[in-house]
């Protein structure tokens, strides 16, 4: 038998990094998809607690009787378990955050897309998405000590605890999320679009308006759905400042408690784990779960009609 060539040391060299990078390789993809499988898990396991717990407290209590009574009582000897209050005060807050959220963040996303210089926009992007730093009960010890007193001068009867002043202050949390998601949408925009506009003898704002923001329309549906969302699962605000009590109002001047003010409230201890009331907070998150699904759905639907391809 002829005799086998003896591998020299730079072939031996290059075989072991092949072997090495494809361990790595190999190693990270596991490590990726670990990540994933992880994320997945736990929105299954949280969908599984939800509906687990839920399924007892709706064998009980009519889900029509749930979706449209008026009254919410569950802890008075008289229960009723109407979430109408509640749904009725979270979705009010959320509007009213998204009232002042829409319209300034949309021209400030503007404003630093189209008008800013570089250094002005490296400066006010920054400072404008601190405001996620702060802690959101700061915001509603705020709304409560500084804001309300200060409205109650303009707006007459305007309450203590109310819904109009904790809606302002979800816009204003809100707002660093919609103009930095907007303005990355707008600046995806390519310049060429803009640079066809101006040859045709569109003024910057005709720009702005007919072509930067009907091509970043996802983008900027994806900035509203994602404030929305944020706005609908907000907590320490509400639970601050805008009531604990299950009133059906639909005057922002009164107070009343929210879908996630009731399950703070609920959460402290004084229910007994496994009684009807206790079961009450994964029903109503059950809920909140299924409102901030539907706005992520109607989002991606919405992105999906209006994507442009460039």
């Amino acid at each position: 038998m002829p005799d086998q060539p003896i591998p020299r040391s730079d072939d031996l060299i290059r075989s072991g990094f092949v072997t090495r990078r494809r361990l790595i390789a190999r190693g990270m993809g596991a490590f990726l998809f670990l990540c994933a499988a992880l994320s997945v898990f736990v929105t299954a396991a949280i969908v599984f607690i939800l509906l687990r717990d839920s399924w007892d407290f709706f064998a009980e209590v009519p889900l029509t009787d749930f979706l449209f009574g008026t009254m919410w009582t569950p802890m008075f000897i008289d229960k009723q378990f109407g979430v109408l209050p509640l749904l009725a005060a979270t979705l009010q807050t959320a509007g009213l955050a998204m009232v002042i959220a829409v319209p300034f963040g949309l021209t400030m996303a503007i404003y630093l897309s189209e008008y800013a210089p570089d250094a002005v926009r490296e400066t006010i992007k920054p400072a404008l998405e601190m405001l996620e730093a702060v802690p959101t009960v700061v915001y509603g010890y705020f709304a409560l000590l500084v804001m309300t007193p200060f409205l109650q001068q303009f707006i007459p009867g305007l309450r203590g605890i109310n819904l109009l002043v904790p809606g302002i202050i979800l816009g204003i949390m809100i707002l660093p999320y919609v103009v930095s998601v907007s303005e990355d949408a707008m600046r995806a925009v390519p310049d060429s679009l803009r640079e066809g506009g101006y040859a045709l003898g569109m003024a910057r704002w005709q720009v702005a308006t007919r072509i930067v923001i009907p091509g970043a329309f996802s983008g900027i549906t994806a900035a509203f759905i994602l404030g929305m969302s944020r706005a609908v699962g907000e907590t320490m605000v509400l639970a601050v400042a805008a009531g604990q009590n299950p009133n059906l109002t639909f005057d922002p001047r009164e107070g009343a408690a929210t879908i996630t003010a009731y399950i703070v409230q609920m959460s402290l201890g004084d229910v007994a784990r496994g009684s009807l009331a206790y079961q009450t907070i994964f029903a109503v998150g059950l809920l909140l779960f299924v409102i901030t699904l539907l706005f992520n759905i109607i989002g991606f639907f919405l992105r999906r009609k209006f994507r442009e391809v460039y």
